[in-house]
């Protein structure tokens, strides 16, 4: 049996990856998959230096947010021999330590971005255009819990997604209204790509999950840096948590990147990779 971490990444840049690549692989050195477009030519080469598997999917790259999960569920069922899967974002993490390294209590393991809903309008407006209004004020006062970092073993996670399509079904992302510009010139509007973060809200505050665990922001082994209040790094560069420890993964560091530009670096062989 062994670990993976799981990642979609389709129709981004690669360059944008590689501090993902980069840390990780200082402190993990098994199994890790991509979802990727057939035509992601400098991704691939990339990833193969870096010693990871990739499956093309044909999937849009405003749709991945929700198609993911139906990517998950078609990889997970084809692989027994699967432990644990850490199912993540990969442009705006880094890592501090293996993903594995720490002692989860749950089957399946979420983390609280340490803020209601109500008082994020971008959370607010995803919840009120799919789950609705009633729902929303029924949910407003929990806390967010990202999507974007889960960990757990196989039939908790193949549960996890199986559930999050079904809410992407009965809860489509509704009363939106194609921009002007988009319906003249038959493009996609990425606004109305909708999200995955109304339905793990759903599915963790109305108890629909069992054996879960959500860790703290603050407190926890993964930083959501967005809404975290007090950035604190040791004497090595590491971001750590209230009890004085590195958090093991680092996410959304890009939203505070003033505070992490002179902490971190990408590698020179990165460079040398792309012009060999």
């Amino acid at each position: 049996m062994e670990n993976i971490i799981i990642t979609p990444y389709i129709g981004l840049p690669t360059r944008d990856v590689v501090l993902f690549l980069e840390s990780l692989r200082k402190f993990y050195n098994d199994k890790v998959l991509f979802f990727v477009k057939k035509n992601d030519h400098e991704l691939k080469k990339t990833l193969k230096y870096y010693e990871c598997l990739y499956e093309d999917v044909s999937t849009h790259r405003h749709d991945v947010c929700i198609k993911r999960y139906t990517l998950l569920i078609n990889y997970l069922k084809k692989n027994n021999n699967l432990k644990k899967i850490f199912f993540c974002d990969s442009r705006d993490i880094y890592f501090q330590s293996s993903p594995f390294s720490y002692s989860y209590e749950g089957q399946l393991n979420f983390f609280s971005e340490d803020t209601k809903i109500g008082d994020c309008p971008v959370n607010s407006k995803w919840m009120k255009n799919t789950l609705g209004l009633n729902l929303f004020d029924e949910l407003k006062e929990k806390f967010i819990v990202c999507c974007g970092t889960v960990i757990g073993n196989k039939d908790a996670i193949i549960n996890y997604a199986n559930e999050m399509n079904l809410m992407s079904k009965k809860y489509p992302y509704r009363w939106y209204k194609k921009r002007m510009k988009y319906l003249l010139t038959f493009r996609r509007d990425k606004a109305g790509r909708g999200s995955d973060q109304p339905y793990a809200a759903y599915l963790i505050h109305k108890n629909c999950l069992k054996n879960i665990k959500i860790y703290g922001n603050a407190s926890g082994p993964i930083a959501t840096v967005y809404n975290l209040s007090n950035l604190n790094f040791n004497n090595k560069n590491q971001l750590i948590n209230d009890s004085g420890n590195p958090y093991v993964i680092v996410h959304q560091y890009d939203k505070k990147w003033n505070e992490f530009k002179n902490r971190i670096t990408l590698p020179k062989k990165y460079y040398d990779l792309l012009n060999s």
